[in-house]
């Protein structure tokens, strides 16, 4: 009787989880809970990192191709900008408090760096001659003759180069800032070897029939003249020189053209020659194209 008893077995009696399991078990159900949240924010921040990339690399194309620090062939160095810092001007040469020519801009080689900064103040040069000159023209009334706009509103007659920009329509600021952005375009993605890749600093590529209906005046050389045609490498030196001098000193003659007019004798030399501007010289657009914020605001 006995025997048989021993060979019965009774089910086991149900033990209750101690204290020290259900902490175990309450994290490890947590933890669970964490993984899923983060495996859903994953997956979310990968699909907005691929429209990113999709979207990015549409610009790819207009950006300066990269193949590595070392395989990148440039001719820009900080020796280069000394030496042509002596030819732009001899009596304080070589002047770079920042270091910026020791800078390596978004990753790139040194060399690359100073290619952009070299063409960028020929490209500011440039534009700040525009201004300079513009801002004489609009100062003393002088306007084109026909209509400004298809209704038939003359071009506004104004004291200064900001209430002339103020008075425009507010489509033909959009006009003269998408006109720029081509341009920008068409350097870029025109110009064979990129400025930051040994490239030529400052040239604009010339303007192709097949392209443009009609064709345009070049920027260099618009009406074809023979002697600059045939300019030797020697006089195109020279005369960059010359312009990044005058660059220089347009972007400093129309600083000091919109200082005067938004605060009063700030330029002591334009003094009661610049009229005040009561507008706002950073603000170009009447509505910002950015959403209002109030908490920025």
């Amino acid at each position: 009787m006995l025997d048989e008893l021993e060979e019965i077995s009774l089910p086991e009696r149900p033990t209750t989880p101690s204290r020290a399991e259900n902490d175990e078990m309450r994290l490890g159900a947590r933890r669970a809970e964490q993984n899923k949240i983060y495996n859903t924010s994953t997956v979310s921040t990968m699909m907005k990192l691929a429209l990113l990339s999709a979207v990015l690399g549409s610009a790819a194309a207009f950006a300066p191709s990269s193949t590595g620090r070392a395989a990148t062939a440039v001719s820009e160095s900080k020796a280069d900008l000394q030496a042509l810092a002596g030819k732009l001007n001899p009596v304080v040469k070589y002047f770079d408090p920042l270091n910026l020519a020791e800078a390596e801009f978004w990753g790139t080689s040194n060399e690359a760096t100073i290619g952009f900064l070299r063409e960028s103040e020929v490209k500011h040069g440039r534009i700040a001659m525009f201004a300079f000159v513009g801002y004489i023209v609009h100062a003393n009334g002088i306007t084109w003759p026909w209509a400004m706009t298809l209704a038939g509103d003359p071009f506004p007659k104004v004291s200064s180069a900001p209430e002339a920009w103020d008075a425009i329509p507010e489509a033909a600021r959009w006009q003269i800032v998408m006109f720029v952005g081509f341009l920008e375009y068409w350097r870029e993605a025109n110009s064979g070897t990129h400025y930051m890749s040994g490239g030529k600093i400052g040239y604009f590529p010339p303007f192709d029939a097949k392209y443009i209906p009609g064709g345009a005046l070049n920027l260099y050389n618009p009406f074809p003249r023979k002697d600059i045609a045939v300019m030797s490498d020697e006089q195109k030196e020279k005369r960059l020189v010359a312009e990044i001098n005058n660059g220089r000193l347009a972007m400093l003659g129309i600083f000091g053209f919109v200082s005067e007019g938004a605060t009063e004798g700030a330029v002591p030399a334009l003094k009661g020659i610049i009229p005040h501007y009561d507008g706002d010289v950073m603000a170009p657009f009447a509505h910002s194209i950015f959403p209002d914020i109030p908490a920025l605001s």
